[in-house]
């Protein structure tokens, strides 16, 4: 095997480690819940502190690997994951396993976009693409498999195993990055904007914990100063932004109609979804008995959907445009997920199986459509910060949107019984899916910029 796609091994085997800590403990999550004794709303932060963590790192990780080369740097992240995957998987109360999932996040941040860095900077042109195609094949197949698989560990097991199982991945990842890369020289990088990065970090995590505390029944005053700091934090920012010349998040490129509208289709789409899908699986396991690997399974009509439009969004992008198939995908997710409304036992299978098709056949188009959007108003430098601005706010979409239908829901089941409460959360979900719709006529109407 050549040092490039040594290289390129060692990202994608890294990255399919991350994605499937994302969806794989989601599977795991009532059980959680019982073990620890704690509400849907809560049990969301299992998933958010893993993505706090990824969100606080990904900027940080070129300057350290500039100062530690890549070579240490994604051998020692590697350790450290494998570690908090260890204490997760012991964890003796829900405090515990939050903060080992906020290092995990931060272990994995580091390697993502090192190593994708280094593969790409070693694969050009037509080249390109195939790396590409590996990439989007791994990104479909985490989270296709890996809710099956954790679903299946829960029920011969214990949740527990779902984090240990990672341990082998982990410690291969650091072994390969160890024996397979090079010290090699990496250019200087200035000194990252510490405190803009605190600050939009300390935004979120407030926002994230204020819609918690109020989707858990907590006084509403303290739900209310938690979203009060998270304004606080981002006016902060807002200031900071402006005395400061390399700031972590440039605001301005929000003046692109297409990087705004994409990344509202992400919330709208793949962050509505990480809700919907959340939700379902609570409603799946607690009150229609279903098994989690049953559960999990889900996931693979879901990926299925995804891939057939993801490959169908390649061949019509240039042909129609990004205006037109944000649209269809939108209609298709939000049928999707009004379709789980009509859910009511277990033997409404095939509906279960058409909702996540149609869920999938969406949300492949919109991400897809979003990802190839976002950035083509930018060249140069710009389009570094721009990527910046972009993957922040795909990592921010996935906790958002958990925490806001869990507090939906929540708010609901206080009025409704349970079973009306989730039909309710998801009907809501589906117009929140369709809001971008108000903002498509920003678009530009020409289809090939830059192209």
């Amino acid at each position: 095997m050549t040092y490039r796609y040594r290289i390129a091994s060692v990202f994608l085997l890294g990255f399919f480690i991350d994605c499937i800590n994302i969806f794989m403990p989601a599977v795991a999550l009532p059980r959680m819940a019982a073990a620890f004794q704690i509400g849907s709303a809560a049990s969301a932060w299992v998933a958010n502190a893993y993505i706090l963590g990824l969100t606080l790192v990904i900027p940080l990780s070129p300057w350290l690997a500039s100062r530690w080369g890549a070579r240490r740097l994604l051998a020692a992240s590697m350790l450290v994951f494998a570690a908090a995957v260890w204490a997760c998987g012991e964890a003796s109360s829900f405090g515990q396993m939050v903060g080992w999932r906020f290092v995990q996040g931060m272990a994995g941040g580091l390697l993502i976009p090192v190593g994708q860095a280094m593969t790409f900077n070693r694969f050009q042109g037509s080249e390109r693409a195939r790396i590409s195609t590996l990439v989007m094949a791994v990104a479909l197949l985490a989270p296709a498999l890996s809710p099956g698989l954790g679903g299946w560990i829960v029920d011969q097991a214990s949740w527990r195993w779902v984090f240990h199982a990672n341990i082998p991945l982990a410690l291969a990842a650091a072994a390969l990055s160890w024996m397979w890369l090079r010290d090699e020289p990496s250019p200087a990088q200035s000194r990252p904007d510490l405190p803009g990065l605190l600050l939009i970090s300390a935004a979120l995590a407030s926002a994230l914990l204020g819609m918690s505390l109020y989707g858990a029944g907590q006084a509403g005053v303290v739900a209310l100063a938690c979203v009060g700091a998270a304004l606080g934090f981002a006016y902060l920012y807002a200031r900071h932004f402006r005395q400061v010349a390399d700031a972590i998040v440039d605001l301005r490129l929000l003046q692109s109609p297409r990087l705004a509208l994409s990344i509202w289709v992400y919330y709208a789409i793949p962050g509505v979804f990480t809700g919907v899908n959340l939700l379902n699986i609570f409603y799946l396991q607690d009150l229609l008995h279903m098994g989690a690997a049953q559960t999990g399974r889900f996931m693979v009509v879901y990926a299925a959907g995804a891939l057939a439009t993801m490959l169908l969004c390649g061949r019509l992008y240039n042909r129609v445009g990004a205006g037109r198939l944000f649209l269809l995908a939108m209609l298709l997710h939000s049928l999707g997920i009004a379709a789980l409304a009509a859910v009511d036992s277990r033997v409404d299978l095939p509906i279960l199986i058409l909702a996540y098709a149609l869920m999938g056949m969406g949300g492949g188009l919109g991400a897809n459509t979003a990802q190839t959007t976002a950035l083509m108003d930018f060249d140069g430098a710009q389009t570094h910060k721009a990527s910046v601005l972009w993957n922040i706010n795909r990592q921010m979409a996935f906790s958002v949107g958990a925490a806001l239908l869990l507090m939906l829901f929540n708010g609901l089941a206080q009025h409704w019984p349970a079973p009306q409460a989730y039909h309710l959360t998801f009907a809501i979900a589906a117009l929140l899916g369709l809001l971008p719709l108000l903002q498509l006529r920003s678009l530009p109407a020409d289809h090939n910029h830059h192209g």
